[in-house]
This record gives structure tokens, sequence and C-alpha cells, in this order.
């Protein structure tokens, strides 16, 4: 049989729409597997992508082992995300996290393992580090701060199952990425939308949309643009082993979010009012990645400024809000 195939799942979200024109650009044969939820169906057609993508719900083992079947790499990125409100905000909200991540991961990880795939690179999360470690100022994570688990919610449970999974999965290569919070062209706009393209649309909206900040502006984050995430992906595939080979993939600068909200308030050119809603869910304190094992396994570091990657994002927001 053939591998010379990249299946991406997810290849129509965010991450993944950006990914595979990047596997496209690089002659790569290209295969997408998604759901098409949310809207994601305009993300590769904003790329430049043209291709034919069948709806696929990998919660169904049979489509998704017609879709693994001749891959010889998979890009597992396809999951239920989204803001901390879609996620955390209720007992219902936190199962559906952790039961559909965890019946798409073990759908894709089996068919893998039966279609033969030699290498698997899985879409980790920030989300797998102990959460009470997440709730004071200045904390850095690093690979080894794993020491024992309490991840965030449902969504971190099953990340973090997921890379389990995956140490089990001796007979292929595997890459965990653990990704922190990435922002850029394509990420959704609307009630799962991240902290930047939220501020982004209220700006953008405003004054018929109040610019309403959730927490006090003090929590902060480190924030990667999306193509700096995609180049880490795939210099994690060549780096790739039988022992798999766990990344963080984010900033090792932190920034506040009221400094992201003022930056946005600046991009819009508008005479914006902000408002802090300390009441409203925020998540944890501060997240920081150590990405010191990435630069020197992948030889990797991010590029792109935060002002730039802001400008280029709150463009695209604009077009896309108003068409």
């Amino acid at each position: 049989m053939n591998f010379h195939r990249v299946l991406v799942t997810g290849g129509a979200g965010f991450i993944g729409s950006h990914l595979v024109r990047r596997l496209i650009d690089e002659r790569r044969k290209v295969v997408v597997a998604d759901d098409f939820s949310r809207g994601s169906v305009r993300n590769l057609l904003d790329l430049g992508v043209r291709m034919e993508c069948p709806k696929v719900d990998l919660r169904d083992y049979g489509r998704a082992l017609e879709v693994v079947e001749g891959a010889g790499v998979v890009y597992h990125l396809a999951a239920r995300v989204g803001s901390v409100e879609y996620l955390h905000s209720s007992e219902l909200a936190e199962l559906r996290a952790l039961q559909d991540n965890l019946v798409i991961d073990a759908n894709v990880f089996r068919a893998c393992v039966e279609a033969g795939v030699k290498k698997v690179i899985y879409a980790s999360s920030v989300s797998v580090y102990p959460i009470d470690v997440q709730q004071k100022p200045g904390v850095v994570l690093s690979e080894d701060d794993l020491g024992y688990y309490n991840p965030d919610g449902g969504y971190g449970w099953a990340k973090l199952l997921g890379e389990m999974q995956l140490g089990w999965m001796k007979s292929m290569d595997v890459g965990i990425a653990r990704i922190f919070n990435v922002y850029g062209e394509c990420e959704p706009l609307d009630e799962t939308a991240h902290v930047i393209p939220a501020l982004m649309r209220k700006a953008i909206l405003y004054p018929e949309e109040g610019f309403v900040v959730w927490g006090d502006g003090n929590q902060s984050r480190c924030l990667i643009y999306v193509s700096d995430c995609v180049e880490a992906l795939t210099r994690l595939e060549k780096k790739a082993s039988s022992s798999p080979i766990i990344v963080n993939i984010g900033s090792d600068q932190e920034v506040s979010i009221k400094t992201l909200a003022e930056n946005i308030v600046r991009l819009s050119g508008k005479d914006i009012e902000m408002v802090f809603d300390p009441a409203k869910p925020t998540g944890p304190v501060s997240r920081t990645a150590d990405i010191s094992k990435a630069k020197a396994l992948l030889g990797w570091q991010p590029r792109v400024s935060l002002v730039e990657g802001l400008r280029r994002t709150y463009l695209w927001a604009e077009k896309r809000l108003n068409t």
C-alpha cells in the first residue's frame, strides 16, 4: 500500500486549515477530515485551498478508519474546542468536552494502528497541566511540570488521556504538541471564540456591541501566531519517534489581557470605552510556556511579533465580519 498521503483531522478548523495550506505548498498529498462545524467551511477558501473535503464525523469509527486508510502520516487536530465558557460553563459542557474528545481520539488512534500508519502528530494542550498551579501570577510551564494530574476540566482530561494512549502505540512514531494560546486568521468569531477574536469582534462591532473585557485584565497568557504554530508542528513531524516526543508550542513572552485589549483598541482606530467585568469566567490567572525544549529539539522559536500578528488577524476579522 502507498503511504504517501498525509491526513489532517480537523483540517478545516483554525490551525488545521493553515497546516493544510502549508503541506500543500510543500507539494504533499493531503487529505482533510473535518465535520465542518461552526462555519469552518470558509477557512480553506480564505486560505486559497481548493480541494474536495467530505464531511466526516470522527465519532463514527467506520468513517475514521475509512479516512485513515492509506495515510502514512496523521496530524490529529480534530477536537471539541472553544472558549472558557464554551468548554467549562456547566456540568454538561465539561462532560461533552471530555466524552466527545475521548471518542474522537480513541477512534482515530485505533484506526491508525489498524491501518498501519507510520507517524502521528497529536495536538495536545496546555490544559493537561495542573490547573491549581496556574492560579497565581507569573506561572511558566515546562514539559516536566506534569508531576501529578489535575488538568483543566473535561477538555484537559481528554487531552491527557490522549497523550497516555499514544504512549502505548509503539508501532509508530509519535510527536505530541502541548499547544498554548494560538491566534490568527480563521479562528472562530462566534460564541466559542478565544480571547483575541472575541475582543476583536467587540472592537469591530463597537459601539453596537460593548467592549467588555472578561476579568480585571490582570490575568496573563502567552500568545503565538498561527504560522509559528504550524512551523513547529511540521518540525515535530520530522522528530517524532516510537518514544513520544512531547514539546510545548507557545511563547515565552507573558502578556496581560489588559495590554492585549489596549492593543486591539489601537488597531480599531476607534474611541472605545473598555469595561472590565470580574464576574465573568476568566480561566487561569496565568500560563506561559517554557519553550526551551522546542528550541533545542526542533530548532524552533516564534518569529511573528504580537504587534504584527494582531494586525494581520484584525484585518482578516474585519473582512470576515463585514462580508
